[in-house]
């Protein structure tokens, strides 16, 4: 089944050029546009997409503003930002507003395409600048509740710590030389006992927890 998608961008070249190109990929279906952040969340409502693919900077609500909204009336639709920004003060605030995924307007085209089928299998990568910025700007904060990390075995907090640095699983797996599907157990694990809901999630708590090598 296809990957239905809402693209939010105030900029109609940009908007329309986004929906050409997705939709002449077979995994993907484009089901609305949006050409700001109040449309994004009231259509977010009304179709209920798997992705949405949100810019930051829009009129009437921005992209953080809409994120937070979708995530609190439809908390299963994943979020990708897809901007131009990736200073710390826009990456931080959307992930904390519940994005799943962060990729700047650069990006290849197939690899836009890549990153959003990774965020419908719950590998959420981000952008290098964005996990950049998670590392160096969160790594004083304490914002959320501690969990016992006495519950994590010595394995899955090295994949803790391998998550919060923005690897993928195959990358995970050769730096840690186990298979990819021991990963994957490892990930839904960790996950699990610290009652997080994704690898962002993780990366944050592994942050402001200060468990980063």
């Amino acid at each position: 089944m296809a990957i239905r998608v809402l693209i939010a961008d105030d900029h109609h070249v940009v908007r329309r050029g986004l929906v050409f190109f997705l939709k002449t990929q077979a995994e993907i279906e484009i089901v609305g546009e949006a050409k700001n952040g109040q449309e994004a969340v009231e259509l977010a409502i009304q179709i209920q997409p798997d992705i949405v693919l949100m810019d930051l900077e829009m009129p009437v609500l921005n992209g953080i503003e809409a994120t937070r909204e979708i995530k609190k009336q439809c908390p299963d639709i994943k979020i990708m930002m897809l901007t131009s920004f990736s200073d710390q003060d826009h990456v931080i605030p959307a992930l904390e507003a519940g994005a799943s995924g962060y990729q700047l307007k650069d990006i290849e085209p197939d690899e836009l395409v890549k990153a959003i089928i990774q965020l419908m299998s719950g590998n959420n990568q981000l952008h290098p600048k964005a996990t950049t910025h998670l590392l160096t700007h969160l790594s004083a904060k304490n914002q959320f509740e501690k969990k016992p990390l006495d519950e994590l075995t010595k394995r899955e907090l090295e994949v803790l710590q391998e998550i919060a640095k923005g690897k993928s699983n195959k990358e995970i797996a050769a730096d840690l030389f186990i298979t990819e599907k021991t990963v994957k157990t490892h990930v839904s694990n960790l996950l699990s006992k610290l009652a997080l809901s994704d690898r962002t999630q993780a990366a944050l708590y592994a942050v402001r927890n200060g468990i980063i090598k």
